[in-house]
């Protein structure tokens, strides 16, 4: 009897623990059933074999960049459109992580616990994505890049929504390479450098530096250096591309000193350049439509002088993210706190019944928001004063750009950065052309080229 009770509840136990096994795949099939499905590796959801039922994405004004036709994936028929747009909407395989077509892979798909990826009816059942995104703009930034590796990225600041995203190097989805894994041509082409990269900043960081000074010293806008082309901190030499004079902060950020900002950094200290720092947003990551950005990185910690002064003028072990940039550029536009980035307008599904809808809704505060004035009003005058306003006729754009030395025998990375403070065109960018050099001449046409376009076309 002790045997056959023995056997009987060991049978229970093995048939309780069925019945819990099944009911937590249960839970899991129908809570993430679908992203199994949507994996990669499920060739019928990717590669060759692309559902006939996925939804199309469509740009902001409603061009088609991607759609299932005879079985395939299938996308814009201008190459320049499908490159640019590449990083924003993805790969067919999947490899791009920030695209949607990976991103919202299961709204896209129409898979359904029922029928799974197929349609009994021959119906499409994926949902259909629309972007913010302008293939337009993205096409004029993708051609101005003229095959170099960067990132162009630009915003309404005032709604939130992104009309640029471009990221290089790239590759046709339509016809992928077969060198793509091999060939160093290719190296990065599934990031997303806008969202998933970070750069040495170079002169652009003198913008934090700046804020920094006025948040800090009583007379910063009084204060004044003298630039005789160089100066020396703790024995190291710091350069400056001229000889300056006397300066003041404003005429520095305009003529670009790296004395009077290695100097003025030094002054500050690591505490006030941390905190300044921390507070415009370096050290942390920001979330745009659910993906985590690269962050921007500011460390002093521990630092000698020297250092500390090349950290004030972009360089050390600084590190700026694209998206970040453009941000920042969006919180100084808008009185400190920026308007939240989106780039996904619409999710629609098969019934037209709207699944997610972007909203224009505030970020958290970055600049304080009489720093903020001054700023604007800082970055205005090197236009004037330097970049001239025939570079971005009838928009009062405020901007500050940048030269960042990345060593390894490299040339330097190219930046502009910055913002339209003409209500009419609100729009803030943010531009790294690597090995671009001087950031007015390479940076700068391709900011020049959006935001003019984007004017044109009354975005």
């Amino acid at each position: 009897m002790k045997t056959t009770g023995g056997r009987a509840g060991i049978l229970y136990l093995m048939i309780l623990g069925f019945f819990v096994g099944l009911g937590v795949f249960l839970y899991g099939y129908g809570k993430d059933g679908s992203a199994w499905a949507m994996q990669p590796f499920n060739k019928y959801a990717s590669g060759d074999s692309q559902l006939t039922t996925a939804g199309d994405v469509l740009d902001r004004s409603g061009v088609v960049l991607a759609k299932s036709e005879g079985g395939k994936r299938v996308y814009s028929s201008d190459e320049t459109i499908r490159r640019a747009m590449l990083h924003a909407v993805g790969d067919t395989n999947g490899y791009i992580s920030t695209g949607v077509q990976y991103r919202y892979r299961s709204e896209i798909g129409g898979y359904n616990p029922i029928t799974g990826l197929t349609s009994p009816t021959g119906k499409r059942l994926g949902s259909d994505i629309t972007l913010t995104l302008s293939s337009e703009l993205s096409k004029t930034a993708y051609n101005k890049l003229d095959g170099r590796r960067g990132a162009v990225a630009m915003y309404n600041y005032k709604t939130g929504e992104m009309l640029v995203m471009v990221s290089t190097p790239d590759f046709d989805p339509s016809n992928v390479p077969k060198d793509i894994d091999t060939s160093s041509k290719f190296e990065g082409a599934y990031l997303n450098k806008v969202l998933s990269a970070s750069y040495t900043p170079g002169s652009i960081f003198k913008i934090v530096t700046t804020a920094a000074a006025i948040e800090t010293l009583s007379d910063w806008d009084t204060k004044t250096f003298i630039c005789k082309g160089s100066t020396t901190i703790n024995g190291n030499k710091i350069t400056c591309d001229g000889v300056h004079g006397k300066v003041n902060i404003k005429q520095a950020l305009a003529k670009s000193c790296n004395v009077a900002f290695a100097q003025l950094a030094v002054e500050l200290g690591e505490e006030k350049m941390t905190a300044e720092a921390n507070t415009m947003g370096f050290n942390r990551s920001f979330s745009v439509d659910g993906i985590d950005t690269s962050k921007s990185k500011y460390d002093v910690k521990g630092a000698e002088k020297q250092a500390l002064a090349w950290s004030g003028i972009g360089q050390h072990t600084d590190m700026t993210n694209p998206y970040h940039m453009m941000l920042l550029m969006g919180a100084i536009a808008n009185g400190g706190t920026p308007v939240q980035p989106y780039f996904i307008k619409q999710i629609k599904n098969g019934l037209g019944i709207v699944q997610q809808q972007g909203k224009t809704q505030p970020g958290t505060q970055l600049v304080t928001p009489s720093t903020a004035q001054t700023l604007g009003q800082l970055m205005r005058y090197n236009v004037t004063s330097d970049y001239g306003d025939n570079m971005f006729p009838g928009m009062s754009v405020c901007a500050k750009t940048g030269t960042a030395e990345v060593g390894g025998g490299k040339k330097p990375n190219g930046w502009m950065i910055g913002f339209s403070s003409d209500p009419a065109t609100p729009y803030a960018f943010a531009v790294v052309v690597e090995e671009g050099n001087y950031g007015r001449t390479s940076a700068g046409p391709i900011a020049k080229a959006i935001m003019t376009q984007a004017k044109k076309l009354g975005l």
